[in-house]
This record gives C-alpha cells, structure tokens and sequence, in this order.
C-alpha cells in the first residue's frame, strides 16, 4: 500500500496577527515568537516521524506550509524546512512546495525570499474584494492592498492560488458574480471558492446563537453555487473538486493527496497526519496485512508541544491505528467531492468488502435518479449530485 499511495508533508505554523472570527483551526495570537526554536523543532518532529513510520528516502510529492499563518515565518525558516525535508525524504523532480500567505503589504515585502528559500507555489487568502466584506470578515488587508500583494506574487511565482468565501450575510448573487467576474479576470489559474459555514468555537457560531448573524438562506447558498460553477466553467476552469476550481495542470496536488486519502505526515502544533505504515509490533495487531494506516495527532498548544519535541522528539499527543472501516468512510466521504470520484475497488483492496461499508442498494437508486453515476466501479456525483453532496454520502455510507 505504501508504494502506491502519493506522499505529502504538512507542516502547520500555528501563530497569527490576529483571530478571524469564521476560522475554527488552531491559531494562537502572539507578539513574539521564537521562530528558529520552533523551526526546529519541527526538523526534529520530522526526523522521528520519519524514523518512527519507516519513511526514510520515500518519494515525497508535496510539501504544505499551513496555519496560522506560516506566511508571518523568516523565510530562512522556511528553507531549512526544506533542506531537512529533502534530506528525509526524496522530493520527487516536478514537488510541489505551497506556502499559505495573507496579503498585507508586510507580508507581501517577503514573497521572493520565500521563493529563493524553496517555495514554488503561493495560496493567497484574499477572501473578498469588497472592503467591508473584509471588515466583516475579520481581515487585516484592504482589497487594494489585496492586488497589490497578488501582482508580486504573479511577478515571483509560477503558480498562484487564491482563496474567496462567498455566501456572506447580505451578500446578493448579483453582488458575488460581480465580484466573480473581477476575481477571474486576475490571471491565477487555481480558484478555491468557498461558502461561509459556521464551525463550532467561532466568533461568527457564537453570534449565530445570539440572533445576531444572519446566514443566506439555502435556497440563495444553492444558487450561488450552481452559478459559480457555471462561470467558471465557461472561464475555462475545471471544477475538480466541489469548492477548488483550476486550469489544466494546476490542481493542488497537496490537497489532492487529502482527497484521495493517500499519506501524508503532519508536523507542528496541531498537525494531524495519516500515513500506511508497515508492520510495528509495538502496537497491537489483528490484520494479516503488513500494513496498518496510523493517525497521528500533535499536541495542540504550541507551548505544551515545543515541551514535548524537546523531551521525546515528538509532539505527538495521539498515535491511533484507524481500522479498515474508518478508512473506507474517509475515502469516501472525501473522494466523492472530487470530479473524478472514487474507485470503490480500490477501496475495496484496503478495507475489505464494499457492503461493509456502502450501501449498495442506495447507490444504485440514488443513481437511477441521476444523482450518482457509476461505471467500472467509478463512482461520481452528477452535478444535481453535488447541490445535495452531504445528505448523499450520509445515505450511501455504512456508519
């Protein structure tokens, strides 16, 4: 299993100017941080994970940089991230190696050194072109300032991603599609368009519950999507995912690796990774296959995990092996928001026997009314599928 899957590392820098109150990762507001420590600590994570799961010179495809905000890091830490991954692992000719960055102008100031120390692709959070939008949202930039940020980042890198969120409070779809219209005209050629959702812990959850936020409706969230994907379309981007769009050749090949439950280990403060690994006799076993797939789960404060890498290595809080089962509703639950689907044979070949895990039944009546599509045991949503994505999963899956 190991030699077929793509293998990525995540790297998570937990640190941000400010909290945005729709976002529900793990972020911690700091003044001051000292960067060379934590950045190496997270060489050394690295180098036990590698020891520890037996992933010494494995071909890695992608490396992320995510947060927080990594794009607030010296970019020499960044670089000796780099080095020591490649010194790990095999970085494989064409690896993809993608900073998340915020567009202020501070920020902005640090886009070559970033890519001189070994970044190759920039994903930009502009998440609106609206000022009060921006406001609303909790961002620190402007949308000028926005631009002005973008335009460097095109001057210095080859691929640029951006990322929106629409279906705002007292958005129109007139508004967005406008907006739309201006995003497209940019020049990137991978989009990630998202609706705003209320995640548990948020600023934007607690005002919800105090009738002080109010959401679009289903019906207008329903419409926006539908036109989205429209016009992109007739931008010429595929939508390869439910909320990623990308001209050919330019598809994340990170998140790719997310969607298509394939490996990847997560290093920092809250990383959480996943990886097929072989045989270990210092966990239990009840499968004849030499190969178990291990959750991992970093310690989340970033205090109580620099305390942990320097006393054992690690900052691993939880090391679970997931059963086959819990696998094969991952790879479903996640392949089937991409335009490809999944294979349910190869599933198969992971977690056993498909009804174990799918309801054959449904899938076939969910099919007859042009929901789903399946063919050589390929299995995709049509696109009136994926205006009910959710509900359809939850019919088809055995829980």
């Amino acid at each position: 299993m190991t030699d077929m899957a793509d293998f990525g590392v995540y790297i998570h820098w937990p640190f941000c100017q400010k909290k945005c109150p729709y976002c529900d990762f793990n972020s911690h507001v700091r003044e001051t941080v000292d960067q060379a420590r934590y950045g190496q600590a997270i060489i050394t994570e690295l180098e036990t994970m590698a020891e520890r799961f037996h992933l010494a010179e494995r071909p890695v495809k992608s490396v992320f940089f995510g947060g927080g905000t990594p794009s607030l890091m010296l970019p020499e830490i960044t670089g000796e991230i780099c080095v020591a991954i490649k010194r790990l692992f095999t970085a494989t000719d064409d690896i993809e190696i993608t900073l998340e960055a915020n567009p202020t102008s501070v920020e902005a100031e640090k886009l070559a050194a970033f890519h001189d120390h070994g970044i190759n692709r920039l994903s930009m959070g502009i998440q609106s072109l609206n000022d009060r939008h921006l406001s609303f949202l909790g961002r620190e930039h402007s949308a000028k300032e926005a631009l002005g940020a973008l335009a460097k980042a095109q001057h210095v890198f080859e691929r640029v991603s951006i990322d929106f969120i629409y279906a705002l409070p007292d958005q129109t779809t007139a508004e967005w599609l406008a907006q739309l219209a201006d995003i497209l005209a940019l020049g990137c050629d991978h989009l990630s368009l998202y609706q705003l959702t209320l995640e548990q812990g948020t600023a934007f959850t607690s005002m919800a519950k105090r009738g002080l936020l109010d959401m679009p409706t289903d019906e207008l969230s329903l419409e926006m999507f539908k036109e989205t994907q429209a016009h992109c379309r007739a931008a010429g981007f595929h939508a390869y995912e439910i909320s990623n769009h990308a001209k050919s050749g330019q598809m994340s090949r990170h998140n790719l690796i997310y969607w298509r439950a394939d490996d990847w280990i997560g290093a920092g403060p809250g990383a959480v990774g996943r990886i097929w690994s072989p045989h270990d006799n210092s966990l239990e076993d009840n499968h004849e296959d030499n190969d178990r797939r291990i959750e991992t789960r970093c310690r989340k404060h970033p205090d109580g995990w620099l305390d942990d890498v320097t006393k054992t290595g690690s900052g691993i809080a939880e090391e679970n092996q997931e059963k086959p089962h819990a696998y094969a509703i991952e790879a479903v639950m996640m392949g089937l928001r991409l335009a490809d689907g999944i294979n349910i044979a190869a599933i198969e070949s992971k977690a056993g026997a498909r009804h174990s895990w799918l309801d054959t039944d449904a899938v076939a009546r969910y099919c007859q009314q042009g929901l789903l599509n399946e063919k050589a045991d390929i299995l995709k949503l049509t696109e009136h599928g994926k205006t009910i994505m959710n509900t359809l999963i939850g019919e088809i899956l055995i829980l």
